[in-house]
């Protein structure tokens, strides 16, 4: 299998697990058995997060990092009807989760499906459901169960604190789109995995000591918060915001300048640049407002780190969003051209 399909084939099996922050154990266990198929130990830190080692040439400490967290939200209570009302985990528009099929993952176990509707859902019975504010009290669960009151609920063993996620709906069309809730940052973490898959098949060794942290908190802020004190550098690897004034696509790889954090490392950030001109890569280099990374994670912990944002384009972020593989590959051959230095 090339690279390119297996970061596809990855990404699709990791999209399909969900994961909200928190809620990241058994998709955290599949990109730990991944690492370990191409030779690479993994530990994790007192958070939950992963991180995988790559031995280098040298010993100084390059890192990398991706987040294998996603929006979701957790069951706020349960109304007399049989609802659940819920609360977000992580930012998102309330209109992008409208009718989305979903799971609610009880503490003891179970699995259930349901549909995020709001409270008036439908234009043949309430008079406001057009004009109803999409905003997380007035959203709720309708549950695929027989239930009729907040009792039946309970019965099943659903309470308040249950994680709900969202059916990503993966679709990768002939034309080589990939639209899927989730890529932020999935796609990364797949693209990640495709970096191991050449440096092993290729039994080459990095310049410097790799350690590739996939946080597990990214999107509520602190993912990667702590990371291994003997990493000098630190490039997330996250998705290309694309809008109006920016330069990037879905086909392309983004880098980072400036983001809600303040400026990146001038040095990295001028590096990236220069690997994308002499490799002829597709890229973009645009400042993104609204935005934060792990990198920025990291330095309000504390880290004494260089750092860098670089990521395929990702149109429609936190919402239903697509890339496209020429993106994934951009951004693949932009990372391990960074890793050769």
């Amino acid at each position: 299998m090339n690279t390119t399909s297996y970061i596809l084939s990855i990404l699709e099996k990791i999209i399909n697990i969900p994961s909200p922050s928190g809620y990241t154990k058994e998709v955290l266990k599949a990109v730990e058995e991944e690492a370990s198929k191409f030779g690479y130990p993994s530990t994790y830190n007192r958070k939950g997060g992963l991180i995988i080692e790559v031995p280098g040439k040298k010993k100084e400490v390059l890192g990398l990092s991706a987040h294998v967290d996603t929006l979701g939200a957790m069951v706020r209570s349960i109304t007399p009807k049989g609802m659940l009302t819920l609360v977000p985990v992580g930012g998102y528009m309330m209109e992008t989760i409208e009718g989305m099929y979903c799971k609610i993952h009880t503490r003891t176990g179970k699995t259930y499906t349901g549909t995020v509707l709001t409270k008036e859902p439908s234009v043949h019975t309430y008079d406001d459901a057009r004009t109803l504010e999409r905003k997380a009290k007035n959203m709720e669960v309708r549950l695929d169960e027989l239930v009729d009151n907040a009792d039946d609920v309970k019965a099943l063993d659903i309470s308040a604190g249950d994680y709900i996620s969202f059916d990503p709906m993966f679709v990768h069309t002939d034309s080589g789109f990939i639209k899927s809730r989730h890529l932020d940052d999935k796609a990364s973490v797949a693209v990640l995995l495709g970096v191991l898959k050449d440096l092993s098949d290729t039994r080459r060794r990095p310049e410097r000591t790799l350690k590739i942290v996939i946080s597990n908190y990214e999107e509520v802020g602190f993912g990667a918060s702590w990371i291994p004190e003997d990493i000098e550098e630190f490039i997330a690897v996250d998705m290309g915001a694309l809008g109006d004034d920016l330069a990037g696509d879905e086909r392309k790889v983004s880098i980072c300048a400036h983001d809600s954090s303040g400026p990146y490392d001038y040095e990295m950030t001028s590096r990236l640049i220069a690997i994308a001109r002499e490799r002829n890569l597709d890229y973009a280099v645009d400042v993104f407002p609204h935005y934060g990374s792990d990198v920025g994670a990291a330095i309000r912990g504390g880290h004494n780190i260089r750092g860098a944002l670089i990521g395929q384009g990702v149109h429609a972020s936190h919402g239903t969003e697509r890339t496209h593989v020429k993106g994934l590959e951009q951004t693949l051959k932009l990372i391990e051209g960074y890793i050769e230095l």
